[in-house]
């Protein structure tokens, strides 16, 4: 196992500015993310300073009914926080969250239901924010949008768990990469995580026509979105070694077999990882399956 090594930089500028109000950024965060624990706040926000610091400013939050909780079962009274409908509608016009549908959970029975993947989502987010820290990257807490919808035609959409933005500093160099990121608990069938790929290799491809007007070329309609199409990332997690790398298998038998597929997967990286493997060594490692093939890489070398 290798791990790229960490530039020779300073990285303090790649956490969130201590200048602007934490309980400013607390509020972007759940209303980014939906939801988040303590811990997951206080690694994504404050890594630096005290977990008391994010729990006495998440109180405060609770008192003014912008923010609640539930609590986690068997878990040592985890708390895991969500925006109420007042801080919905509070952070809904602010710069950063402008075209974020805002969700508001308006129950704890509501939140209990959200909470397995939400969480599972964020714990893939804190492993490249904390990577990008180390390694002197620009990945922040607002560079990981969940839930993105794009339509694929015939009134159909693909739904992404979340999109990753993030910027590779190689002295003078900084290349921008992006992603749609799959995050898999192994609460479905293998065969309909693998059709995942169709969905992706549909959007790459689709080209939405104006209505009324005759058919014409148009361009692939993703590039209203992105320069270039994201990298396609799988992050498995749920089930034991054995069963997680069947389904990486069955990844790359749908990139083999299906012609749609194999397309988009000759221009565009894709790759599967274990959820603890991604935790264990970070994802600039050497622990990325790449779908068409090959020995495990980092994801940026996909």
């Amino acid at each position: 196992m290798t791990t790229a090594p960490p530039k020779d930089r300073a990285t303090a500028g790649f956490t969130p500015s201590p200048t602007e109000p934490l309980a400013h950024q607390l509020l972007a965060a759940l209303a980014q993310h939906r939801m988040a624990s303590t811990h997951q706040l206080h690694v994504l926000l404050r890594p630096d300073r005290s977990r008391q610091s994010i729990s006495e400013r998440l109180n405060q939050l609770l008192g003014e009914r912008l923010v609640d909780f539930v609590v986690l079962p068997q878990s040592h009274r985890t708390r895991v926080w969500y925006l109420t409908p007042k801080g919905a509608r509070l952070t809904r016009d602010w710069p950063a969250l402008r075209g974020r549908p805002p969700y508001p959970i308006t129950s704890a029975t509501a939140a209990s239901l959200k909470t397995p993947h939400t969480l599972t989502v964020l714990r893939t987010h804190l492993q490249f924010v904390t990577d990008a820290r180390r390694r002197g990257d620009e990945h922040g807490h607002l560079d990981w949008t969940p839930e993105v919808f794009h339509a694929i035609g015939e009134g159909e959409r693909v739904v992404a768990d979340a999109v990753l933005h993030y910027t590779h500093i190689d002295g003078q160099q900084r290349r921008k990469l992006r992603a749609f990121v799959e995050v898999d608990r192994a609460t479905m069938s293998s065969e309909r995580l693998a059709a995942k790929l169709i969905e992706y290799a549909r959007l790459w491809s689709y080209e939405p026509q104006p209505v009324g007007r005759r058919r014409q070329q148009t361009g692939p309609g993703w590039l209203r979105w992105y320069p270039v199409f994201p990298r396609v990332l799988f992050v498995l997690t749920g089930a034991g070694r054995q069963a997680l790398d069947n389904r990486i298998s069955d990844l790359k038998a749908m990139v083999a077999h299906h012609p749609l597929v194999a397309d988009l997967a000759r221009e565009v990286p894709t790759g599967a990882v274990a959820l603890d493997d991604l935790e264990e060594h970070g994802p600039t490692s050497d622990v990325w399956a790449p779908l068409t093939g090959g020995t495990p890489r980092p994801w940026t070398q996909l």
